[in-house]
């Protein structure tokens, strides 16, 4: 071969390689809470390589009680976040524009716990109710409302689950997976356990939330975010999770192989992810029904303002025809 030749074979195999490279294009995407099965789809696709064959470089950084994810996607430190309806809807009040473009859960976690003589939730009304401050402008609202509560039998939670063991006449909030398992195992009793989508609470969870000038700007990144992310799911509670909780047990080493193992059976039991419009719409997704309903409920308990324009704090653009099913 002529050295002509050889050269630009050489060339074109260096365009080549470095093309591959470029190819991986990087994405941040940050977690609502530390590292737990909750967050397995997404831990899924980066253990068996789906986001990379899909193209792109993916970081899971892992949220926390002081981390402000909005805050964080809003300055450019990361692609998406790891959203809840509610939070998308009210930061665009001021002036973030946060788009959710997948719906990971299609019920919250989001649960009120109390002792075993509390069969259902009408009968707390008699109860003092230990409400987080994050509580009190989310779910608080509609729940008092709902149920004919008041704001006198509300106390603040302090995420310390001592009290309400002590007190037979407490009601605590908590997150699915994650009280009722610690308030069983330390008290040696299972407490009642409501969870609230169950009771009419409207909003979706565990949602992917962009920008809107990254959902404008770089839809195809997004789209393959999406994708491997719905996919992973899938996996991750259908198929075999271990290197995706082996990666949340590096990220969260006090996660361990039994509250996994309760978050995974948790995940199942309830159709959180399979279950309502995913079981026929396939996973990951969002309709204008399900938004407006939250929309309507964050107005009516004056939570947002009314100005806001719901169908712009989200597109089911990259769901509606992903077909992901159970």
């Amino acid at each position: 071969m002529s050295p002509f030749l050889v050269r630009g074979s050489l060339a074109g195999l260096a365009l080549a390689l470095a093309g591959g490279a470029l190819a991986q294009e990087k994405f941040t995407y940050v977690t609502n809470w530390y590292a737990q099965a909750e967050h397995g789809g997404f831990y899924q696709a980066l253990a068996d390589g789906s986001y990379k064959a899909a193209g792109l470089d993916v970081t899971i950084r892992m949220g926390g009680p002081q981390v402000n994810i909005m805050q964080i996607m809003a300055a450019g430190q990361a692609e998406c976040v790891m959203g809840y309806d509610v939070q998308t809807m009210s930061v665009r009040a001021q002036g973030i524009n946060a788009v959710t473009v997948a719906a990971s859960f299609q019920k919250d976690p989001q649960v009120l716990i109390a002792h075993p003589d509390v069969k259902k939730l009408e009968d707390i009304k008699s109860k003092t109710i230990l409400v987080s401050s994050a509580g009190t402008t989310t779910y608080w609202p509609w729940l008092r409302g709902k149920y004919g509560l008041s704001d006198g039998q509300m106390k603040p939670y302090t995420f310390n689950v001592q009290p309400f063991i002590a007190d037979k006449n407490m009601v605590q909030q908590g997150y699915l997976s994650s009280e009722p398992f610690a308030i069983e195992k330390e008290a040696g009793f299972k407490p009642s356990v409501f969870l609230l989508s169950d009771h009419g609470w409207p909003p979706y969870s565990t949602t992917i939330v962009c920008m809107e000038k990254t959902v404008k700007e770089r839809p195809q990144a997004v789209a393959k975010f999406v994708k491997a992310s719905m996919e992973g799911w899938k996996k991750y509670l259908t198929g075999d999770p271990s290197a995706a909780n082996a990666l949340i047990k590096k990220d969260n080493p006090n996660m361990t192989d039994d509250k996994i193992a309760n978050g995974i059976a948790l995940l199942k039991s309830t159709g959180m992810v399979f279950g309502g419009d995913a079981a026929k719409l396939g996973v990951g997704v969002v309709t204008d029904a399900r938004m407006k309903a939250t929309y309507d409920m964050l107005v009516a308990n004056k939570l947002i303002d009314a100005k806001v324009d719901y169908k712009a704090t989200f597109t089911d653009q990259f769901v509606k025809d992903l077909k992901i099913l159970p």
